[in-house]
């Protein structure tokens, strides 16, 4: 009896939690059309509200899907050709897919795209738990908008490697913490890799916290390179960002450092390989520990261990010629040319991989 009480009193916070922060949300809300230039880095919030980040527009969405019930657990999505089917449903020529999201309240995956003709557009895309895509209409949705203060000018300059659009990289991911969204990229300060926290519901967005690293695999400290992907992470019990760079160093921040217009300093937890791109990032459980899965570019899914992660010290020391060091992980080999991860449920992800939506178990 004791037990039946301790479970229905915390179903009953969490629903009563669940209902407040849809509430709140909700209050902060219009219904209309987002006027989405582009659609990059998504993620949830509460009560299936997606998060969509628009580099294009330097604007991150809160747009309500309704999708708020369901049974992740029992989940098995697999649809091959992923982009093809995509395509087929938007009677686009092809899709590029940008990023992927699993409501965790029903187990239907979200996807960012952009088509290519007619016209070349942004648009969401739901795969429901049975495989069946459609199109989520825009239209006449609730939505709340957050316009980003310094992000780049939208225009073509000459970069270190040829012509750029430094607005494109003004959102570069996005999450949902603590009753605040997340949303890294670059940005018109000195120390340009940024990363905000913004409060949700919307209000007034403040400049972005400079980031600065020290960058094991180049042997310096800097503050130029954009953050390509990262995950909020407890640290013992002190909400965290663990970020991910080109080449590959991972970074811890403080949530608590994240100051609007100043300098956070992060600790570099580890090295893992130069001539790398980090793709995504996803921490979950298992046998009692906490895991992060980082899908890459050139090295594979790699299993990071977060043992010991909330040690003071850092990586300070250069890391040549291609070497690791600092957190250990594995290359999890049955995973190949994965390029979007993310948790389906305790014991499943759900991942794109050579073009194809697959769920698999988590290694």
């Amino acid at each position: 009896m004791k037990m039946t009480r301790v479970i229905t009193c915390a179903t009953t916070v969490a629903l009563l939690l669940g209902a407040a922060l849809s509430t709140q949300a909700a209050d902060g809300m219009k219904k209309g059309t987002p006027d989405l230039q582009s659609a990059g880095a998504i993620a949830f919030g509460p009560q299936g509200i997606l998060i969509v980040g628009d580099p294009k527009g330097a604007a991150v969405f809160a747009i309500d899907t309704g999708d708020s019930s369901g049974n992740p657990a029992k989940a098995n999505i697999n649809v091959e050709d992923l982009p093809g089917n995509i395509a087929k449903t938007l009677k686009a020529n092809k899709v590029d897919i940008n990023d992927l999201a699993v409501n965790p309240l029903s187990g239907n995956v979200y996807l960012s795209v952009t088509t290519a003709g007619p016209e070349n557009s942004p648009a969401i895309v739901k795969v429901d738990t049975k495989g069946m895509i459609s199109e989520f209409a825009l239209k006449d949705v609730m939505f709340s908008k957050a316009v980003l203060v310094d992000a780049p000018e939208d225009k073509v300059t000459e970069g270190r490697r040829g012509p750029e659009n430094k607005r494109l990289q003004s959102i570069t991911d996005v999450a949902f913490m603590d009753g605040q969204v997340l949303v890294s990229g670059m940005s018109t300060a000195e120390a340009a890799s940024s990363i905000r926290a913004l409060s949700f519901p919307f209000s007034e967005t403040d400049p972005g916290t400079s980031l600065e690293i020290y960058h094991g695999a180049h042997g310096k400290y800097e503050d130029g390179s954009p953050l390509k992907t990262f995950v909020p992470f407890n640290i013992n019990g002190e909400p965290t960002v663990l970020a991910a760079y080109t080449c590959t160093p991972l970074v811890k921040f403080p949530i608590k450092d994240l100051v609007p217009g100043k300098k956070a300093k992060g600790t570099t937890v580890a090295e893992l390989g130069n001539r790398n791109q980090p793709l995504d990032m996803v921490v979950y459980k298992k046998d009692g520990k906490e895991f992060l899965l980082m899908a890459n570019s050139a090295r594979g899914v790699m299993k990071v261990s977060t043992d010991n992660i909330g040690r003071e010290e850092g990586i300070t020391e250069p890391v040549k010629g291609g070497g690791v060091a600092g957190q250990e992980y594995v290359t999890v080999k049955q995973w190949e040319g994965v390029t979007q991860l993310d948790q389906l449920n305790e014991t499943h992800a759900i991942i794109i991989a050579e073009g194809n939506l697959m769920t698999v178990e988590l290694p």
